[in-house]
C-alpha cells in the first residue's frame, strides 16, 4: 500500500548520507518498528528526545536508496535513530515506547508491510543497552504466549532516508493518517497492548 503512495514521489528521492555523531551530553537509540513514518511521532513526543531520524540499517549496501531497501534486496530495515538526553529519559523508557509501537510476534514484516525491510529490531549502542533491550524484551515475553521475534543486535552504520521521508507525519498528515489506518496498525497495536497502545 505505501509503495502506491511512494510512487507518487519517486521524482523526489535524494541519496542518504551516513548519519552526524550525536552532540556532547547526548545519547543514541536505534529502533526498527516497521514503517519509520510511524516511529518518529512516539519519540518525538517525549520530553528529553532531542531529534529523530528516519533511516536505513542492518544491511550491507552502502547508502542504499528507499527504493533499494523496499525491494528488500539490501539486508537493510526501516528504523529511527533517536537522539537523547540521559539526564532527562532514560533508554529504559525509550524501550517502553517502542515495544508499545510495535508487533513483537511476528517476523519479517509489520502490519500489512511484508518483508525483512520492515522487520523489527533494537540496534544497540554499547553493552549496557545490550543488557537492557535483552532485560526488557524478556519482561514483554512473559506478557505473551508467542515467541517474541524482535532482534537485539549490535548498531551498524546507519543511513538518514531520503528528505521527503523526514517528520512525514507532520509534512503529509492526511496521507499519514491513510497510511496507517489502512495498514491495520491502530487496531493491532490495541490488540496487543490495550490502553497501553501508542495509536493516534
Amino acid at each position: 500500500m505505501r509503495g502506491l503512495l511512494m510512487s507518487l514521489f519517486a521524482g523526489m528521492m535524494m541519496l542518504a548520507a551516513p548519519a552526524d555523531s550525536a552532540a556532547a551530553g547526548s545519547a543514541k537509540a536505534t529502533f526498527a518498528g516497521g514503517c519509520f513514518w510511524c516511529m518518529e511521532g512516539p519519540f518525538d513526543r517525549l520530553e528529553g528526545v532531542e531529534s529523530t531520524t528516519s533511516g536505513y540499517t542492518g544491511g550491507d549496501k552502502k547508502d542504499p536508496t528507499y527504493e533499494e531497501v523496499t525491494s528488500g534486496t539490501t539486508g537493510h530495515t526501516e528504523a529511527v535513530e533517536v537522539v537523547f538526553d540521559p539526564q532527562q529519559i532514560s533508554y529504559e523508557e525509550l524501550l517502553e515506547v517502542f515495544w508499545r509501537n510495535i508487533d513483537p510476534l511476528v517476523k519479517n514484516r509489520q502490519f500489512c508491510d511484508v518483508g525483512s525491510q520492515y522487520r523489527t529490531a533494537i540496534f544497540y549502542h554499547g553493552e549496557a543497552q545490550k543488557k537492557a533491550a535483552e532485560k526488557s524484551r524478556d519482561q514483554i515475553a512473559r506478557q505473551f504466549e508467542q515467541p517474541i521475534q524482535t532482534e537485539i543486535v549490535a548498531a551498524t552504520t546507519f543511513y538518514p532516508a531520503e528528505e521527503y521521508h523526514q517528520d512525514y507525519y507532520q509534512k503529509n498528515p492526511i496521507r499519514y493518517h491513510f497510511y496507517r489506518s489502512g495498514c491495520g496498525r491502530d487496531g493491532r497495536l490495541k490488540e496487543l497492548w490495550g490502553d497501553e497502545a501508542d495509536v493516534h
